[in-house]
């Protein structure tokens, strides 16, 4: 009956006539019944609705009638297209407001409502004094749909909104509540990685992963101590192994160590010294006879040896610790497992293991470098560097040398820094033989520390192919190569010097290096203080460091464009990973008159934003890319597109479309035509490596 008489109306005159009338039940009337019909009539009703607005704000019309004109109204103005306007008054409809309601009407400003109070949040999170004005009946709206989420078991929705809306809360709720708290949890944390693009925000949900993780009835260690590592809390990581160390149950210890594994895939050298360096030792053996196993140079081997020892993850005993510890079997069986994770988070275990796989399984043919060694003409010196190159990059890591002491009469003829980048290839070719590695590049180096009789460039090159060697693990040749930087004057070799110390203290923030290092950069040489700025950012990388101003101070000050180029490459280095934090440094490189720190304020918004895929460092990198008078600067900022896209490639055709589109003159189609094939594979290789 009722869609019968439905479908008989024309026409919601008469009822927008009664809305004239003075009596409230005939207004009420009439809206209770318009809503029926709106879907239908609207245009008709837009033509009356300041009319039905003053009876929502009419005090005398009872509450529920107001808020039955504001639902009214709502819908008109969705139907209207004025969406901010329809959820103002849908938010004066109060509980009449379904959002159980299966329509695009709900669906449309449910979407609008979360969207307007996820943007609130944001910017009350944003600003200094923390405050906005956040109308509460929207908030009460977004509760609801949240509520209905954990009610109707839609967890990962409900754990989407809340993150987006920034309610910690019921980001927790949800996943307490879930059927399944440890999926929750991991789908939590890959949002959290993959969607929150605030830093800080994204430390916070990781605070509050950390210790729902720990709540759990059987805690999830490998996935908390990624967590803490994110989070910079060696300590909190620290303690979760010793608790697994001391454990009696052999399936904890082998934990701890598959934990240990994981952080050292991550490769944060200053990280993982702060963790072993927290792990408390054994109550009756005293710390110095914990440290890992001396890593001092043993015997030259020849390159058909294999490259380190079986690594045996097993529980064995040590007499010498036996003896000191006979008493206390559980300390005993402590101090066997802390010396092995030590020598893990050192990073000499998964090297050896690293060394023995790539040695094992090394498959490069030697015949490739012959022939391409008797094709090119031997007076052509950038052929000859070529070949050693690629020498060095068919081998790397392997330790097989032998093309080298094959050919030692044709790599002679290498000069100047042909012959210091000859050198420093077999740091290549050795990387991560710990053990041997000053040994090898023993009759290379600088006698005495302070430069021999042989070739300056040959010197530099070996404390250059020294820090390839360590990098990231220097903690045995640090200090050699400071030495061998104080005792030399000769810019070559302390341009060298530079680069193997800025890699093998890598990340470490080491202040005494730093000052030496900046020594260095005053001498204002074009050579070493080039080195010097890169150097000074590999020591910093990824700390925000405040020293990056005094770099860029003094780029400023000094007239060789290498020590600019050199503190650009340096500065950026400094702001790696750190995303909005970064943002005040990358505006005024950017914004800088010389083009060479603005080329460097590519490589920081390169850097802060890696493997983000962030919109606001896209629309940067693409106006630069388009805009800027320096060749360089175009050049830097499309490959910078790269290192930010990289964990998406799938968005870098859109991107380079409107690129291409935005390249009106010839020479720039050709300028990013030529990049764009390139950079594309390259993106592809490493999202499929990553």
């Amino acid at each position: 009956m009722a869609t019968a008489a439905a479908t008989m109306v024309s026409s919601a005159g008469g009822l927008l006539a009664m809305l004239n009338e003075s009596h409230p039940q005939l207004k009420f009337h009439a809206v209770t019944n318009l809503i029926s019909f709106v879907d239908q009539f609207w245009p008709e009703i837009s033509t009356s609705i300041p009319i039905i607005e003053s009876l929502y704000e009419d005090e005398e019309f009872g509450q529920h009638q107001r808020q039955l004109a504001a639902l009214l109204v709502s819908k008109v103005f969705y139907y209207l297209g004025e969406l901010n306007d329809s959820l103002s008054y849908a938010l004066g409809a109060g509980p009449l407001f379904d959002i159980s309601e299966d329509s695009d009407y709900v669906h449309t400003l449910l979407a609008k409502a979360i969207d307007e109070y996820a943007s609130l949040r944001s910017k009350a999170a944003e600003s200094s004094d923390g405050a906005a004005e956040i109308d509460c009946r929207l908030e009460a709206i977004v509760e609801r749909m949240l509520d209905k989420c954990i009610i109707d078991g839609k967890f990962q929705q409900g754990m989407g909104v809340a993150i987006d809306c920034r309610r910690l809360d019921k980001l927790e709720e949800s996943i307490i509540r879930s059927d399944n708290v440890h999926a929750t949890l991991a789908y939590s944390t890959h949002v959290s990685h993959s969607f929150i693009y605030r830093r800080e925000y994204r430390r916070e949900v990781l605070q509050l992963l950390v210790k729902l993780y720990q709540k759990l009835p059987s805690p999830d260690y490998l996935s908390t101590s990624q967590c803490l590592m994110f989070l910079d809390e060696p300590e909190g990581v620290a303690n979760i192994l010793e608790k697994l160390l001391r454990s009696d149950n052999k399936e904890d210890a082998l934990l701890a160590f598959q934990v240990a594994f994981d952080l050292v895939e991550n490769e944060h050298q200053a990280f993982l010294l702060n963790v072993r360096d927290r792990l408390p030792a054994p109550k009756s053996l005293p710390s110095e006879s914990l440290q890992p196993e001396s890593s001092d140079p043993a015997p030259i081997q020849n390159e058909n040896s294999t490259a380190a020892e079986d690594v045996q993850m097993i529980d064995g005993s040590s007499a010498s610790m036996t003896d000191v510890l006979e008493a206390d079997p559980k300390e005993v069986m402590y101090a066997e497992r802390l010396t092995k994770i030590k020598g893990i988070l050192s990073g000499e275990t998964s090297i050896q293991l690293t060394l023995q796989f790539l040695y094992s399984h090394n498959k490069s043919d030697l015949l490739i470098l012959k022939t391409i060694k008797q094709s090119v003409e031997m007076r052509n010196s950038v052929c000859h560097s070529a070949t050693i190159y690629a020498n060095a990059i068919m081998h790397a890591g392997t330790t097989v040398d032998t093309f080298l002491r094959d050919n030692l009469d044709w790599l002679s003829r290498a000069t100047n820094w042909a012959k210091f980048s000859a050198t420093a290839g077999l740091g290549v070719i050795h990387r991560g033989h710990l053990q041997q590695g000053r040994s090898l590049m023993a009759p290379y180096l600088p006698q005495g520390g302070a430069g021999g009789g042989g070739s300056p460039y040959s010197e530099g090159g070996a404390l250059y192919a020294l820090g390839l060697i360590h990098a990231n693990h220097g903690e045995g040749i640090k200090q050699f190569l400071r030495d061998s930087l104080r005792n030399t004057n000769v810019e070559v070799i302390q341009h060298g010097a530079c680069l193997g110390l800025g890699l093998a203290a890598l990340g470490t923030a080491d202040e005494d290096i730093y000052d030496e290092v900046k020594t260095v950069l005053y001498t204002d040489s074009a050579v070493a203080s080039e080195a010097a700025g890169i150097s000074m950012g590999l020591l910093m990388v990824g700390t925000a460091s405040e020293k990056a101003s005094d770099m860029l101070a003094y780029a400023h000050e000094t007239q060789h464009e290498k020590i600019i180029r050199g503190l650009a490459l340096g500065i950026a280095l400094t702001v790696y990973g750190r995303e909005e934090e970064a943002d005040t440094l990358i505006e005024q490189m950017t914004q800088d008159q010389d083009p060479i720190l603005r080329y460097g304020g590519m490589y920081a918004l390169a850097l802060a934003y890696r493997g983000t895929a962030n919109n606001k460092a896209i629309r940067q990198l693409l106006h630069f890319a388009v805009s800027d008078v320096s060749d360089d600067v175009r050049r830097t900022a499309v490959l910078a597109l790269g290192f930010v896209l990289y964990s998406e490639p799938a968005q870098v055709g859109c991107v380079f479309t409107h690129l291409c589109v935005g390249c009106d003159q010839c020479f720039m189609h050709l300028f990013v035509h030529n990049f764009l094939t390139v950079l594309y594979l390259w993106i592809c290789h490493w999202a499929i490596n990553f």
